[in-house]
């Protein structure tokens, strides 16, 4: 390498990008659990490095294992870092692979770090006349540039040169070390001066100088203009040698000798055998198509392969499928004009389906007003419709009310032909416009999900970069971040357009390759088709309609927790014999277990002493302190989630609250649900139960509850086909008194309330997988007795024993479990060598099942329900379906259809899927959903 070669000699600091890649990125994982994020950011990045600047002489520099000289100066660097979690430990090896395979040389210098080698190579790229740029999010790098040095910092697309260094920090470059050893570091325990921030030590640096011209006047810090100036010099005299010590930490070692020079850092040859394993090992399936390509040749370096997919476009070659195509963001187009528009809705008719989004001034799909929808039919064919751009200056739009009206019988026709990502929230906000979205064809979120409900996040974001390689545009980087933020009517027009056609054509991309992959897993399609999506037109109707609250009643009951809580806190100061914050985790842990000096149950990974829910559920079993702080953190829960705030939730429109279910976020197919979350509210407690009573129906209507009795259980009959378990359920047996009966050796008539509590926690416990350990710790007995319960379970009922241990060995050979509807819950640990992680995944094995099916069953059963409602005239004035919570669907009927509606209700619920033993639905009716539960 010389000085009269143009591009630059390109460092790379790969541990900087391999944690921001790990903890910034969506948690990415292949199918079979392997972690992936944080290799997908890394090599996206390398890929960015080599586009951007066309290297010839390249490296990627790793910390290596072990201690640097850095520990040997000071035993504290780095000591409050966390271990390395698994999750990202396994992506090294791969990583480190991919990167060889690229060409690119990989430095792992023992005994230095990542910074100290690259401050090196580029001082001797310096002195031999050659630019140098360090790719690195390491703050710490600033001191390394200089006129023939930048830093770039490919995550966030920012360059730093001279100038960058003083903008960002307030100081020049060469000071950066200095400010570092003033201000410390907590990421690297830099103990820097206690009370020195941004503000003072840029003051002092570029008031008197570097640390060392700083100790030198003293004097001269009161006359500098910053707060704690008079009083900073004796700081400064107390601290001086911890200074100097953080100066040296800070500094990175420029005269590393190494066995290289930068002119042997040149980008070698593609090993394409290695990345074609490596790529489809980690399903990089973009990448993988791109290495595998014919036309590349075996001699061809990196940058060709880079280019390879872009250069066959300019050549108007076609790509591996249209999916994989380069997305061309120019070629979208924005409708300003009804000529485009009525061309538009031509090519929507024509097409076989489109992919369609709305953009809105808010998530909250009851206050969000639309400004603007996006379709796109084939990829690169994306449009955007701009309908309430506000902005000063915006152009003349189309009129929001004509293009609705026009598009009205296209939407809500049943043509099987929509597509969109979260496509129920798009279908709440055209309600909001008397537009009801029809003919869904598929939901590319639920596909996801449905593919694999652990994999990944589901947002459209991450799924881009897992399926289809490419990174979207953030809403953020349009429209800023924080209290500033813009909404979309203020985004100006042109950046809008692009962001919203763009999430258009990946939803169309996005549902071509998770169609394909979906067909090629028995039973995941009808999942989607039959379950999942029919699901979402009946949760958003539920959504749209919400539930009735008094809030007069919540207030009363908030003004009596506020007593309560006062109370307990009194009580909780009596008994530690002093006044603490109870929010504080520090205060509590000294009060239970240094001045009570209570047993420690569980550590902290910091080691303190856990003040946990589960720690304080234990200690609460033999003192009373515990017990009452966890009635203290439950009733203070209670009145700030619920009491206090439900009442504001009420919209001004419908004088409802309008919770939002979700369908895409447990990992076994049960629904949950957020502002308000429906599912939490307790049903153990008083207090718990009387939130429900502030759940009221309509004026002339009744509250009716109806709930799977013992579904779980039932399910595990079903399954593990266990003659005893068939019997006790075919003949309308108690299922807790059968068992008891079984494993007490005692008449079914006999059987004590006692015996029967017992049994109850042996039926729940196997299910969710509980060890005889747990066992012992819920029943209060000993372990022995625990297992002599549970080896007598098994005894009695052998099929249930063969079901779990056959559960067990499959999920080890096929790394998934499967519901009876043939929902798959992946279970990436486990095969993992860590054993809590092994043995819970083993758990879930049992459990998920169970948890998944009875998902199943309601989401079938509200189906149906649903579709029975549409049968009825005038359905709105006599019954609708207002919640969905755990095993129970709950509804307002009408006091004159109560008992037949009801009836029906049971009917359809217990009938809607067939089982090798009968499901049972109980309903209750009341004033309240407290009386009808």
């Amino acid at each position: 390498m010389h000085s009269s070669s143009t591009a630059p000699l390109v460092l790379v600091d790969g541990s900087s990008y391999l944690f921001r890649a790990f903890h910034g990125l969506p948690p990415l994982t292949n199918s079979k659990g392997q972690d992936t994020g944080a290799i997908y950011g890394v090599v996206n990045m390398l890929r960015s490095l080599v586009k951007d600047y066309k290297p010839t002489h390249m490296a990627v520099v790793f910390d290596a294992k072990g201690k640097t000289f850095r520990d040997d100066i000071y035993d504290q660097y780095k000591a409050n870092r966390p271990p390395m979690p698994e999750e990202l430990r396994s992506q090294i090896a791969p990583l480190h692979a991919i990167v060889e395979a690229m060409g690119f040389p990989i430095i792992v210098e023992p005994g230095v770090e990542a910074d100290d080698v690259i401050g090196t190579l580029a001082k001797q790229a310096t002195e031999q006349g050659v630019e140098c740029v360090i790719s690195t999010g390491d703050k710490d790098m600033a001191q390394l540039v200089s006129e023939h040095v930048t830093l770039i910092n490919t995550m966030t697309r920012t360059t730093m040169d001279l100038k960058g260094v003083v903008e960002k920090f307030g100081v020049p470059a060469e000071l950066i070390i200095d400010y570092l050893a003033l201000k410390g570091d907590k990421v690297d325990n830099i103990p820097g001066v206690p009370g020195v921030g941004d503000k003072s030590a840029v003051a002092m640096l570029n008031g008197i100088g570097g640390v060392h011209a700083i100790f030198e006047n003293l004097d001269a810090i009161a006359t500098l203009d910053f707060r704690g100036a008079k009083t900073m010099a004796k700081k400064m005299e107390e601290y001086k040698k911890q200074a100097i010590l953080s100066y040296e930490l800070a500094t990175i070692a420029c005269d590393v000798k190494l066995e290289y020079q930068p002119n042997n850092l040149h980008i070698g040859e593609m090993d394409r055998p290695t990345l074609k394993n490596m790529f489809a090992e980690l399903e990089f399936k973009r990448w993988l198509s791109e290495v595998s390509d014919a036309d590349i040749t075996d001699s061809a370096d990196v940058t060709d392969v880079f280019e390879n997919e872009k250069a066959k476009m300019d050549a108007g070659e076609s790509s591996p499928s249209e999916s994989s195509a380069v997305f061309d963001l120019d070629a979208y187009t924005t409708i300003l004009d009804e000529e485009s528009f009525q061309a538009l809705i031509t090519s929507l008719k024509a097409c076989d389906y489109y992919a369609i989004d709305t953009e809105t001034t808010s998530l909250d799909y009851m206050q969000a007003e639309l400004v603007g929808l996006s379709f796109s039919y084939a990829p690169n064919q994306a449009c955007y419709i701009p309908l309430a751009h506000d902005y000063p200056g915006a152009p003349a739009q189309l009129d929001r009310e004509m293009v609705l009206s026009e598009l009205k019988p296209l939407l809500e026709q049943n043509d099987n032909k929509k597509i969109g990502q979260h496509i129920k929230y798009d279908m709440n906000v055209l309600a909001n416009y008397d537009i009801q979205l029809r003919g869904i064809k598929s939901d590319t979120m639920l596909a996801s999900y449905v593919l694999n409900s652990v994999a990944t996040k589901h947002n459209m974001d991450s799924l881009a970069l897992k399926y289809l390689g490419h990174k979207c545009i953030s809403f953020e980087e349009l429209a800023g971040k924080g209290a500033k933020q813009l909404t979309f009517n203020q985004l100006e027009l042109d950046n809008a357009a692009r962001y919203a056609a763009e999430d258009a054509d990946v939803t169309l991309r996005l549902y071509e390759v998770l169609s394909s992959l979906l067909s090629k897993q028995a039973g995941l399609l009808e999942v989607l088709n039959e379950i999942e999506i029919p699901l979402a037109s009946v949760l958003a109707k539920m959504e749209q309609t919400g539930v009735l609250i008094d809030s007069q009643m919540l207030g009363q009951q908030s003004q009596n927790l506020a007593k309560r809580i006062v109370e307990l806190e009194t009580h909780v100061h009596e008994l530690a014999g002093e006044p603490f914050n109870l929010g504080s985790t520090k205060q509590l842990q000294h009060i239970l277990f240094e001045k009570m000096s209570l047993p420690i149950v569980k550590k902290t990974p910091k080691g303190a002493p856990s003040t946990s829910e589960e720690v304080l559920q234990e200690l609460a079993k033999n003192y009373e302190l515990p017990a009452l702080i966890m009635q203290y953190r439950g009733l203070s829960k209670l009145k700030n989630t619920y009491t206090d705030k439900l009442p504001s939730m009420i919209h001004h429109r419908s004088n409802r609250v309008h919770t939002s279910y979700h369908q895409a976020v447990t990992a076994t197919g049960r629904l949950s649900s957020s502002d308000p979350n429906l599912q939490n509210i307790p049903i153990r407690t008083p207090e718990g139960r009387q939130v429900r009573q502030a759940f009221v129906p309509q004026k002339g209507f009744k509250m009716v509850a109806a709930d799977y009795s013992q579904i779980e259980l039932r399910i595990m009959a079903h399954l593990s086909k266990d003659k005893g378990l068939l019997e006790a359920f075919s003949h309308g047996k108690d299922i807790h008194s059968a068992t008891a009966s079984e494993v007490f050796g005692v008449a079914l008539d006999k059987v004590s309330s006692n015996e029967r509590r017992s049994a109850k926690a042996i039926n729940f416990g196997l299910i969710y997988g509980m060890s005889a350990f747990g066992l012992s710790n819920q029943l209060d007995i000993s372990r022995q007795d625990a297992q002599r319960y549970m080896d007598t379970y098994f005894e009695r009922y052998p099929g249930v024993l063969t079901y779990m241990e056959s559960t067990r060995e499959n999920a080890k050979q096929t790394g998934y479990v499967s519901t009876v509807f043939g929902r798959r819950l992946y279970l990436p640990d486990i095969n993992a060598s860590n054993g809590a992680r092994r043995k819970g995944a083993e758990r879930a094995a049992i459990n998920a099942p169970m948890q998944g099916t009875a998902a199943d069953i309601i989401k079938k059963a509200m189906i149906d329900v649903a579709v029975w409602i549409d049968t009825i005239d005038n359905a709105d004035d006599e019954i609708i379906m207002t919640m969905q919570v755990h095993d129970e669907l709950v509804f307002e009927i009408r006091e004159d259809k109560l008992n037949s509606y009801t009836q029906k209700i049971c009917d359809i619920m217990q009938n809607c899927v067939s089982l090798d033993v009968p499901l049972l639905v109980e309903a209750g009716k009341g004033n309240n959903w407290d009386e009808a539960h």
